[in-house]
């Protein structure tokens, strides 16, 4: 009986507790949306028709007046923004650069035009002031010049606080990445030039710069282009190339993908939405048969709606530059050409998903896959996986990390006695040279300037190494980030960078306050350069307050599972990608999107190819010859005329070797998974084995 009431009395006490955590929530609640409303009162005037976004673009200028030079100081990394561009330095492979973007945090939207450097080895941030910069903006696009160490930037948008009319811009800009100067290019006389848009792409390809798509917003309607610019960086003039009309184009988008390619560019991709015809059961029928809707069928009159649409083909960009005795101001000749369907694809196809180059191959991340439920609302699929796209062989395969293997200790332990071994071998050389320099000014001489320039060298790698052994490992995940879309990407020394992102749950937006780092040699976890968490959100919290409603049951259980909701963003999200089978490369034809066929790997081919486990260093060592035999008779067959030095010679036979080691990459990788898994650590063949000495092919087969 005593244990009884004591159990009562507990549960009258829990029951008690429960009550007043849920009245003090409420309370709380009622406070936010006051705070919320006093908040909509103050800049309740921040929409109204009065606002002239001219005036307000007008202030920031006179604002940024205020600088009379150039300045970069210290400062913390940037701020949480969406629709920012982040890029490599063209000029220095130990820098970052960031640029604009927004932020919304549920009641008003705020844009930037922070131009922020990230020292990569030194994990340190600066920011730009100048007298001259592109004024506050998003979905703006910037791209790396192909002939000089310059980037560009063009277009992008603005918007009131509330986000109730939009401001898109036309103006072009160029950025020296030694002195971190803006210049705007102004178009002289009468020419023409791109109109202001955003969501665009750029891309540079020898002396132009092309720029393609994005839309126009006027708060009422979007409006999506498909028109192409080039630049010509040499004559510093704007011109939009005639296309046959009898060639297909494509449709206009935004958001897609456009990377460099040899002879032009390709694209990928990209969001629009397009008309189409909204109505009863009998109509949507008739929709999907491809009919124009009629009225009645039982679900009320037909009315054409904008459905958003996932674009998913791919097209080649063909620029060939006029001929060498032709003036300079002759144009290029561009065409559009339609390519088959990439091989396995990201399934579900998503939208916002964004790409970075890297050596022939697109590196994609994230993305959103939106199912339309009614008309009030979207259900939305968020993904963190990672893609690489084989541009010439048009194929897409999964990048997943990999866990460090139980062997991991003693690889890294040979490759340091490799280090020590090439420190040793330099410290030698570097002995060598001293003397051979004493002998020659005893005997009256001077040590010519080419030794000394090599040992300025040897000095600066000496400190570089020194420098890199104090630097400071970073935390790493072996899950990639949380899922997200609008991501910005770029690759910098064969390492990927994500920064920021967005994701929706309910009727709340995040935007991520983050960058991280991928490998994408070794793809040994994700590195965490920085992450901050947000807690201003002033939006809608419909969600939450359903919530709130369900938990009149209280309970232990019922509040451990609302711990864990809450925290589910805190923590990162892995989803893991499905692997599929893969296709065949498609040919680059203008014809339909069909499945390709007859896939070729990148190690069937006649050409040198690496093996398992074997790092880009050792594959050259190894093939070498072969590869400067390639080279010359490469060189002989093309008949330019141009004689080549012997080291320009091994330049290019490397840069060959480089490319083969990267296009075999992926697959290389699968059969490292493989024979891991099989307990095999190193593949060596008998050749080697038997080349070192080391008892022959008998020896080797008994073990």
């Amino acid at each position: 009986m005593a244990k009884d009431k004591k159990k009562n009395s507990g549960a009258a006490d829990k029951k008690a507790a429960a009550k007043a955590a849920k009245a003090a929530k409420q309370e709380k609640k009622a406070g936010k949306k006051e705070k919320k409303q006093a908040s909509k009162d103050k800049d309740i005037d921040s929409d109204a028709e009065s606002v002239d976004l001219d005036a307000v673009l007008a202030q920031y200028a006179k604002e940024q007046e205020q600088y009379h030079a150039i300045t970069e100081v210290a400062c913390e990394p940037p701020s949480a923004r969406t629709s920012s561009t982040i890029i490599g330095n063209p000029a220095n492979e130990n820098e970052l650069f960031f640029y604009g973007g927004e932020y919304f945090n549920g009641a008003t939207a705020q844009f930037f035009n922070d131009l922020f450097v990230y020292n990569i080895k030194k994990d340190t941030w600066n920011k730009v002031t100048s007298p001259n910069s592109p004024l506050p903006r998003s979905g703006h696009a910037w791209c790396r010049a192909a002939n000089t160490k310059e980037v560009y930037l063009f277009g992008g948008e603005f918007s009131s606080p509330k986000q109730g009319t939009f401001y898109h811009y036309n103006d072009f800009w160029k950025l020296d990445p030694n002195n971190r100067e803006w210049t705007r290019i102004e178009v002289k006389g009468k020419a023409s030039s791109p109109p202001a848009r955003s969501g665009h792409r750029m891309v540079g390809f020898k002396q132009y710069i092309v720029v393609f798509g994005g839309f126009q917003d006027t708060s009422a309607t979007t409006k999506y282009l498909n028109d192409l610019w080039i630049y010509d960086c040499v004559n510093f003039v704007w011109h939009q190339p005639k296309l046959q009309s009898a060639r297909a184009v494509p449709d206009a988008r935004s958001s897609f993908t456009l990377l460099p390619h040899d002879q032009g560019a390709v694209l990928y991709g990209g969001y629009s939405r397009v008309k189409a015809v909204s109505g009863g059961k009998q109509q949507q029928q008739q929709q999907g048969k491809g009919k124009k809707a009629g009225g009645g069928g039982g679900g009320g009159g037909a009315r054409m709606v904008l459905k958003p649409k996932v674009h998913e083909d791919t097209w080649f960009l063909r620029i060939t530059p006029p001929p060498s005795d032709q003036p300079s101001t002759t144009l290029p000749v561009v065409s559009w050409e339609r390519r088959k369907r990439p091989a396995n694809p990201p399934n579900p196809p998503r939208a916002g998903a964004t790409m970075a180059f890297h050596k022939g191959r697109g590196i994609m991340f994230g993305g959103v896959h939106d199912v339309e439920e009614s008309e009030e609302g979207l259900d939305s699929e968020f993904f963190n996986q990672l893609f690489v796209w084989n541009i010439e062989r048009n194929r897409y395969m999964p990048l997943n990390l990999r866990r460090p293997k139980a062997n991991a200790n003693k690889r890294a332990a040979q490759q340091a006695i490799i280090s020590r071994r090439d420190r040793a071998k330099a410290d030698e050389e570097e002995l060598l040279a001293n003397l051979k320099a004493l002998e020659m000014k005893a005997g009256g001489g001077a040590a010519p300037d080419s030794e000394s320039d090599d040992e300025e060298q040897k000095r600066k790698n000496k400190e570089e190494e020194e420098e890199e052994s104090t630097k400071v490992e970073k935390e790493r995940i072996y899950e990639f980030p949380h899922p997200r879309f609008n991501a910005a990407l770029t690759v910098q020394g064969d390492t990927l960078y994500i920064f920021g992102g967005t994701f929706e749950k309910g009727d709340r937006e995040f935007t991520f306050d983050e960058l991280w780092s991928i490998n994408l040699n070794h793809l040994d976890g994700v590195a965490e350069i920085f992450k901050r968490e947000l807690e201003d959100w002033q939006g809608s919290e419909d969600e939450a307050d359903s919530d709130d409603e369900e938990e009149e049951d209280y309970s232990d259980d019922d509040e451990g599972e609302a711990e864990e909701e809450q925290s589910s963003l805190a923590s990162p999200v892995s989803t893991a990608p499905s692997t599929p089978s893969p296709f065949p490369p498609p040919k680059e034809t203008p014809t339909e999107d069909d499945t390709p066929e007859d896939e070729i790997s990148a190690l069937t081919d006649t050409l040198p190819h690496p093996r398992p486990f074997e790092s880009l260093r050792d594959f050259y060592a190894r093939t070498s010859e072969a590869w400067q035999n390639i080279t010359i008779d490469e060189l002989t067959k093309s008949a330019r005329g141009v004689e080549k030095t012997p080291k320009e010679i091994k330049k290019l036979a490397f840069d060959r070797a480089e490319e083969k080691w990267w296009d075999c990459r992926e697959e290389i990788r699968a059969l490292e998974d493989e024979q891991e898994a099989a307990g095999i650590g190193e593949v060596v063949s008998l050749a080697d084995r038997e080349g070192a000495g080391g008892g022959g092919a008998g020896v080797g087969r008994r073990r």
